[in-house]
């Protein structure tokens, strides 16, 4: 009998080789086994990945990808949408994202492979739903890396200000259209975390778990130096642009719940990802969104809601305000630029390893599947992720990346419910080291959300996200589906049974 959490062995297709596709159609829904995906775990081009992740550190990493966003750097964009009524934006993105995350758990712990939700459809939906999906993650990634760079450099300004009384000028510190010609400041930090990639996994995690703490620590002190400031009326009116302000801003916040998925990329680095990554996810969202509606709830009693639109690092404006001294914003926006830093260094960490699995499946260049052997470390897959990110932060301006990244994220979390109900009724024998409850009635209520909170966003990022789709599917039909790995074995099988 298997150990809990273990793939059950492989069974009739399974272990054989590739049968070949047919027609056209059977060819886009190819599907990997799971065995598979699992065997080749940490397997590169020249070298392996290393497992040295704990349940702590991979904690860690989804807190860090998640706690900071929403709050640090989208807040003063969100407010102006929901009024007061944004702590109930956050409580809808929460709601959303926990009923996904708990299909996350349950995959995470039935196929803890790098892909994240791109391999869970290799494995459920077949290989151009992977393909999609794969698609929508280097939006999701990249351009959420690119959009929290922004927002660190309008903390570093704060901090500099504070400190030294000088400021980046805003020629050299905003992009095209917002009053500069080039964000220096966001391809700074990305450059930053790039070199502590290049260091090794456990080394990237332990530098991660520092700024964890201190963010949590800059989050707690806002909110005890804030909280004094509050005043009752703030709250009123509550909701002052209705329920669709409210779903608006529940979709754009979508944004900052995107690190149990980044949890979930670390699974050929994890000790034990079975076990340990169902355990990280939940864990790590439930400390997030208590901070995040903590925070926001101070936030919006200690400063008219009104004076949130255009406001630039507006919890270290609310610290000034309230306390009358620059101090206490100086701290905050010191924590903030160390917090900020830590989301881009685990989001731009995700961003490869998805790359990596695709790579090494054949649906990406090979280059991003290359492992350097001493470090254990993609190190091309992160020195051009790193420097694409960097470009795109110094260029877009941050409200347009923050829609592009919710959309990208809603639609792959709408795929890993659906995956989940595919692969209980396809593989039902398969132990599984956390199950959903209900069956698919809580993966059937996050695929509603997520199509829920896509309709709420702007026409605009519509329009975006089909051009992104359009490109994507182009490249599939002219790249992916020939130099895929399943499509040359079972063109290998064709040329020997023939």
């Amino acid at each position: 009998m298997l150990d809990q959490g273990t793939a059950a062995p492989a069974t009739g297709e399974d272990q054989r080789s590739p049968r070949p596709s047919s027609g056209f159609g059977g060819r886009m829904m190819r599907r990997k086994p799971v065995e598979r995906l699992v065997a080749e775990g940490g397997h590169g081009e020249g070298g392996t990945l290393r497992r040295s992740l704990g349940m702590w550190q991979l904690t860690m990493i989804s807190i860090g990808a998640t706690l900071g966003t929403g709050i640090f750097v989208v807040l003063g964009d969100a407010v102006p949408k929901a009024g007061p009524a944004v702590i109930i934006s956050f409580v809808i993105a929460g709601v959303t994202a926990l009923f996904s995350a708990l299909s996350y758990a349950e995959l995470a712990g039935s196929i803890p492979v790098s892909g994240s939700s791109y391999s869970y459809a290799y494995a459920t939906l077949g290989e151009l739903v992977a393909w999609i999906c794969g698609w929508c993650l280097i939006l999701e990634y990249g351009v959420s890396v690119a959009a929290v760079a922004v927002g660190w450099g309008q903390y570093l300004n704060e901090l500099l200000d504070g400190t030294i009384g000088v400021t980046i000028p805003g020629w050299l510190a905003n992009p095209p259209g917002h009053g500069g010609y080039f964000n220096l400041p966001a391809l700074l930090v990305v450059l930053l975390c790039m070199a502590f990639l290049l260091g090794g996994a456990k080394e990237s995690a332990r530098a991660n778990t520092i700024m964890v703490c201190v963010k949590i620590a800059a989050l707690l002190l806002f909110c005890a130096v804030a909280f004094q400031g509050i005043k009752s009326g703030n709250y009123k009116p509550f909701m002052p642009l209705g329920i669709a302000g409210v779903s608006h801003a529940g979709a754009s916040l979508f944004f900052s719940y995107i690190g149990f998925d980044a949890a979930s990329t670390a699974g050929e680095e994890a000790k034990d990802a079975q076990r340990d990554l169902p355990k990280a996810i939940m864990l790590s969202l439930l400390i997030v969104t208590t901070l995040y509606c903590l925070v926001a709830a101070v936030a919006v009693g200690a400063m008219p809601w009104k004076q949130f639109d255009g406001a630039e690092a507006a919890l270290a404006g609310i610290m000034k305000d309230v306390t009358g001294q620059s101090f206490w914003a100086v701290m905050l926006a010191a924590g903030a630029v160390i917090a900020i830093a830590s989301v881009v260094l685990t989001v731009l960490y995700g961003q490869t390893r998805i790359l990596f699995a695709m790579a090494r499946d054949g649906l990406a260049p090979k280059v991003f599947a290359k492992v350097h052997p001493k470090t254990g470390v993609p190190r091309a897959n992160t020195v051009i992720v790193s420097l694409f990110c960097g470009l795109l932060a110094a260029a877009i301006p941050l409200d347009q990346l923050a829609d592009a990244t919710s959309i990208g994220t809603l639609f792959a979390f709408a795929l890993v419910n659906i995956s989940v109900i595919v692969l209980r009724r396809t593989r039902p024998e398969m132990k599984r080291s956390f199950k959903v409850a209900l069956g698919p009635v809580f993966p059937l209520i996050g695929f509603a959300l997520c199509v829920y909170n896509m309709v709420n966003l702007p026409g605009i990022t519509w329009l975006t996200f089909a051009g992104w789709m359009a490109v994507g599917l182009v490249i599939y039909f002219l790249y992916g589906m020939k130099s895929s790995r399943l499509a040359r074995e079972a063109s290998e099988t064709v040329t020997l049974e023939g």
